[in-house]
C-alpha cells in the first residue's frame, strides 16, 4: 500500500519535521496549500503548543489580479508569503513527493462576506462555512484555488477535498449540533435551496421548500434520532439529488480544467451520494475523472467494509485509498491490524492524519501504520 502523510505548511517548515518523516518511511507528504480556519496542536514545536488559523486562508502568493469575486485571504501566522511554496520545495529537495492538498468549499470567511453564495437550507437559513457549487462564482473560484496552489510547484498528486457540497453538521465555531439531528434530518437540512439550486429544480422552488419544512418539522417531532429515511415523494428526492450532483460535476470539471495534463487526481469522497461536508457524495460520473478516491476510514468498526464497497463499484483502474486517523481521542486498539484489514479489502492507498498533531505520544501509532501498509 501507498502511504500518504498529512500536513499544515508550518508543520513541514519546522527543523526536524523532513528528517522525522524521512525515519517514518511515508511514500508522500500531503501539504495543505488552501485550508479552513483552525486552531492546530504544534506538539513538535520548541516555542508554541498550537498555532491559530483565525480564518479560511491561501497558503499561496495571492495575486491581486488572479481572482474574481471570491478572493482568499493570506495568513500572517506563516512566516513569509508562499509557506505552502516553501514546504513542497523542502519536500522537493529531501526526495521526498510532495501531494497539493486543496480544500475547495469549505471557507468560512468567504461565506460571511458573501452569503449570496452560501448553501441555503429549506427554512432559508445560510451556512457560512459551505460555499453552494452551483453558484458559478464558486465555481470560479475553486479553479482559481487550484490553478494558483499548484503554480510552479513539483507535485506528486493533487488532493481535492470538500469538492462539492457541504452541509448542516459540518464543523464550525464551537459546533453544538452533534447528535442533535437523525440522519434523515441531516440529510434534508443540507440541501441546499439557494436561488441558483431552486433555479435547476424543475417543480416550483416555494413548493418545494415548503416540502422540506413540513417533512424536518415531522422528524424532529418523532424525537427518534435514528432516522435514516423521510416520506418525500420519490421523484422529488431524485430531481433534489440530480441537481446537487449536477453541481458538484460542474464544479470538480471546473477545478480540473486548471490542471497540467498527466496531473495525478485523488478525490475525497464517499459512496453515499447524499453525504456533505469534507468528502462529499461521489457522482456516477466522478471516478473517470480521477485516479483514486480517498474513503473515510476513521472509523474502524465500518472502514474495511466501506472499502469493500468502493472496490466493488468504482472501476479497478481507481485506486482506492482509507483515511485514517492517529489523533482521536480514543487511539485505534491494534491499527496494525486495521491497516490490515483495509488492504485486504481492497484498499491500494493508506492516507495518515496527521503529521503534525501527532506528537511523541502517538508518532508509535503513524509508524505502526505505515509499517503495516507497506507489508500489504
Amino acid at each position: 500500500m501507498k502511504v500518504t502523510g498529512y500536513a499544515y505548511p508550518w508543520d513541514v517548515l519546522e527543523s526536524d519535521f523532513v528528517s522525522r518523516v524521512q525515519a517514518l518511511g511515508v511514500d508522500e507528504v500531503a501539504v495543505a496549500l488552501s485550508y479552513h480556519s483552525a486552531r492546530a496542536a504544534t506538539p513538535w514545536s520548541a516555542s508554541t503548543t498550537a498555532v491559530v488559523a483565525r480564518h479560511a486562508a491561501f497558503y499561496r502568493p495571492v495575486r491581486p489580479d488572479a481572482w474574481g469575486t471570491l478572493r482568499p485571504s493570506t495568513p500572517d501566522w506563516v512566516p513569509g508569503e508562499d509557506a505552502g511554496g516553501d514546504a513542497v520545495r523542502l519536500l522537493n529537495e529531501a526526495g521526498i513527493p510532495a501531494a497539493a492538498w486543496i480544500v475547495l468549499t469549505h471557507n468560512s470567511q468567504l461565506g460571511y462576506e458573501h452569503p449570496d453564495v452560501v448553501v441555503r437550507n429549506c427554512f432559508g437559513e445560510a451556512y457560512p462555512w459551505a460555499l453552494c457549487p452551483a453558484q458559478p462564482a464558486v465555481r470560479e473560484y475553486a479553479a482559481k484555488v487550484t490553478a494558483e496552489a499548484v503554480a510552479g510547484l513539483e507535485l506528486s498528486s493533487v488532493i481535492l477535498e470538500a469538492c462539492g457540497p457541504l452541509g448542516a453538521v459540518h464543523q464550525h465555531q464551537h459546533e453544538k449540533t452533534d447528535g442533535v439531528w437523525a440522519p434523515a434530518v441531516a440529510r434534508l437540512l443540507s440541501i441546499c435551496c439557494c436561488d441558483a439550486c431552486a433555479a435547476a429544480w424543475d417543480v416550483d422552488a416555494d413548493t418545494v421548500r415548503a416540502q422540506l419544512v413540513e417533512e424536518v418539522r415531522r422528524l424532529i417531532a418523532t424525537g427518534d434520532l435514528l432516522l435514516t429515511a423521510d416520506n418525500l415523494p420519490p421523484e422529488l428526492t431524485q430531481m433534489l439529488l440530480r441537481v446537487r450532483q449536477q453541481a458538484t460535476d460542474e464544479l470538480r470539471a471546473a477545478v480540473l480544467a486548471t490542471l497540467p495534463p498527466g496531473t495525478r487526481i485523488v478525490l475525497h469522497g464517499a459512496l453515499d451520494p447524499w453525504v456533505t461536508g469534507a468528502l462529499p457524495g461521489l457522482t456516477p460520473s466522478a471516478p473517470d475523472d480521477v485516479d483514486a478516491v480517498v474513503l473515510f476510514g476513521w472509523a474502524p468498526a465500518t472502514g474495511a467494509e466501506a472499502v469493500a464497497a468502493a472496490r466493488e463499484a468504482l472501476p479497478e483502474r481507481v485506486a482506492i485509498a482509507s483515511y485514517i486517523t492517529a489523533v482521536a481521542a480514543a487511539p485505534v486498539p491494534d491499527i496494525a491490524a486495521y491497516v490490515g484489514e483495509l488492504a485486504k479489502a481492497g484498499a491500494a492507498e493508506l492516507h495518515l492524519y496527521h503529521l503534525g498533531l501527532a506528537g511523541p505520544g502517538r508518532w508509535g501509532d503513524l509508524g505502526t501504520a505505515t509499517a503495516a501498509a507497506h507489508e500489504n
